[in-house]
């Protein structure tokens, strides 16, 4: 068996993330990796069991980069505003930063290759963000709301905005471009929205 070279595995993680986001799922294949990372088929499978075992274990390896980058700086005991501000920031430089991988979470969300993601997401969401959240309704800077209604009101304003962005354009505007006097102004409105 040959040794694990790190610098080859990451160029076949890095250039799957691409295969995919270019191609989609339908589009995606070993042998087609094999020839964009210039190695052969069976060196990626030193790596990964299969095709399924490579996606999932991206799958959970760029979500969970996502939610570390999400929660820098962040702590459960941070008032409500200033904790949601530091999700916000956090989250907008790793979608800048990382838009690549952005789009790959965006495609394997609605896969059931996410799956193990969502394992991994309801321990951390479980263990950060809701102490998080009821320390906020304790404080009584937050109002109490099932946590499907809490993250669709706290988050999805800002991945809409994030879209818009990547896209370049709106629904309305031929071109777009989220600055950052445009998110706070979506912040302090969703702040006022969940505000007792």
């Amino acid at each position: 068996m040959r040794p694990r070279d790190e610098n080859k595995e990451q160029l076949i993680r890095q250039k799957a993330i691409e295969l995919i986001v270019d191609n989609g799922l339908d589009g995606f294949s070993v042998s087609k990796l094999a020839k964009a990372a210039a190695v052969s088929p069976a060196t990626i499978y030193i790596y990964y069991k299969d095709k399924d075992d490579l996606i999932t274990r991206l799958c959970v390896e760029v979500a969970g980069k996502m939610m570390d980058f999400s929660f820098k700086d962040f702590s459960p005991e941070m008032d409500f505003a200033a904790g949601l501000k530091v999700q916000w920031v956090n989250r907008m430089k790793y979608f800048s930063s990382f838009p690549t991988e952005m789009e790959f979470i965006e495609i394997m969300r609605y896969t059931h290759y996410y799956e193990e993601v969502s394992k991994t997401l309801t321990i951390t969401f479980g263990s950060v963000l809701g102490p998080f959240i009821e320390n906020s309704i304790q404080k009584k800077q937050l109002i109490p709301l099932p946590f499907e209604v809490y993250w669709s009101i706290a988050f999805a304003p800002l991945y809409q905005l994030i879209k818009y962005h990547h896209q370049g354009n709106s629904y309305v505007n031929n071109k777009f471009e989220l600055t950052e006097g445009l998110m706070m102004q979506t912040l302090n409105l969703v702040l006022k929205a969940l505000k007792p």
